[in-house]
């Protein structure tokens, strides 16, 4: 009886347990899955990153965003487009300084010519005012005189600086210094972009950069190109080359034909009888009349400066007369030399006949290649020198025509080659 009373105690708590249990269960939630977004994993190389065993086992460096690339990371750029690059920051400064230092001197060539008529022009007036007042007004009279011929004697002395350095001449070789350098840097540009630079396009660059640097040089004492030669002689700034001596073998290849190089010939023909003969010409007349001028100006001012200095003597009058008409002319010549910009006029046609000259000496070469495959392409350089003269190709080829022409029958050429210039 005893163990039936335990076991139904065992039971009737068990029992009592469960209702409890099921009294305080709570209900199950459903559950919610959250997706979430896979981390990508930065792409590495494989020599940067090692893993075993999901540990990483070297670090990688990050790059400096700020830093810049290295020569050795572009394996595939040639040293010589490095070369080219460098080349062409050293032509931008240049354009730089041309144009700058260009604007200088033409400020120097508008000050000076202001500054010397001012001087002359008050110098002569105080030589009338003077001879009018007369001997009578003594000091005063006297100071005007000395006045006149201390500022005929400046005025002297500043022409014949400014006529030596030529201001104007100075501004038209910066201005042709600078077209000629941006000129050869979009050529080099153009290489970059297309083409694919060797050494010998560095070496050629740096070639035509160190003659531009000879043919206008930037400071005035000791390189300053001479403002009066003997006689007009072409600017040459391209580096001069030995054209090659052998026997030529033409095929019809690259553009080339017996044709084209008959024309090319005749362009010659013309440019050396009628374009270069005109512009040296031309350029002979400019220099004669600069150098006319510009000894008569320091040479007026000069009789104007004597004869404000003899006005103290018996011959007041007379000396009187002769420093206000020598300072009036000195005035009259200086404004036309300078002011008319004769010495910019002779550069001009000095550079107008180094561009023929240079075209000369290119097609020349060009021809005297035995091997067609180093030339240029014919076709493309029929069409630089067409467009160099200011002609279509048709145009080109119709003075090629005329110059053959008129050497057969031995008539003059009536025709330039160019009509740009």
């Amino acid at each position: 009886m005893a163990s039936l009373h335990a076991s139904n105690f065992l039971l009737s708590s068990s029992s009592s347990s469960n209702q409890i249990r099921a009294a305080i269960s709570i209900p199950k939630l459903p559950s919610v899955r959250f997706s979430a977004p896979k981390v990508q994993q930065p792409k590495t190389q494989p020599d940067e990153l090692n893993s075993k065993d999901g540990f990483i086992n070297k670090i990688p460096i990050q790059n400096n965003v700020h830093s810049t690339p290295l020569v050795q990371q572009t394996s595939s750029v040639s040293t010589a487009t490095f070369q080219l690059y460098a080349i062409l920051e050293a032509i931008g400064d240049r354009v730089e300084m041309h144009n700058n230092i260009g604007e200088q001197r033409d400020n120097w060539n508008t000050l000076l010519l202001n500054s010397i008529n001012m001087i002359t022009l008050t110098a002569t007036t105080m030589v009338g005012v003077a001879a009018v007042t007369g001997v009578g007004a003594g000091v005063s009279a006297m100071g005007l005189k000395l006045a006149s011929s201390v500022m005929f004697s400046a005025a002297t002395g500043m022409l014949v600086l400014m006529n030596k350095i030529q201001p104007s001449q100075l501004v038209e070789e910066q201005r042709n210094a600078t077209r000629l350098f941006k000129q050869l840097q979009s050529q080099i540009k153009t290489l970059l972009a297309v083409g694919s630079p060797c050494q010998d396009d560095v070496n050629d660059a740096m070639e035509k950069v160190l003659a531009l640097d000879k043919a206008y040089p930037l400071p005035l004492l000791g390189v300053m190109l001479d403002k009066f030669p003997a006689s007009l002689e072409p600017a040459v700034w391209w580096p001069t080359k030995q054209s090659p001596n052998s026997n030529k073998t033409l095929k019809n290849k690259n553009g080339w034909t017996k044709e084209l190089e008959m024309e090319m010939r005749e362009v010659v023909e013309v440019i050396k009888r009628k374009d270069s003969e005109d512009y040296e010409r031309l350029g002979n007349k400019a220099l004669n009349m600069n150098k006319v001028l510009a000894t008569s100006g320091p040479l007026l001012t000069g009789i104007a400066a004597l004869g404000s200095a003899f006005m103290v003597s018996s011959n007041g009058p007379w000396a009187a007369t002769v420093a206000a008409v020598a300072g009036a002319l000195a005035s009259a010549v200086n404004t036309f030399e300078h002011g008319g910009q004769v010495g910019m006029v002779f550069e001009m046609y000095r550079n107008n006949a180094g561009f023929f000259k240079h075209m000369q000496e290119s097609i020349e070469s060009t021809l005297e290649e035995s091997d067609v495959e180093k030339r240029e392409n014919g076709e493309l350089f029929e069409m630089k020198v067409a467009l160099q003269l200011g002609r279509s190709l048709s145009e080109l080829r119709d003075v090629a025509k005329k110059s053959s022409y008129s050497r057969i029958e031995g008539s003059p050429m009536d025709e330039f080659a160019s009509k740009l210039f």
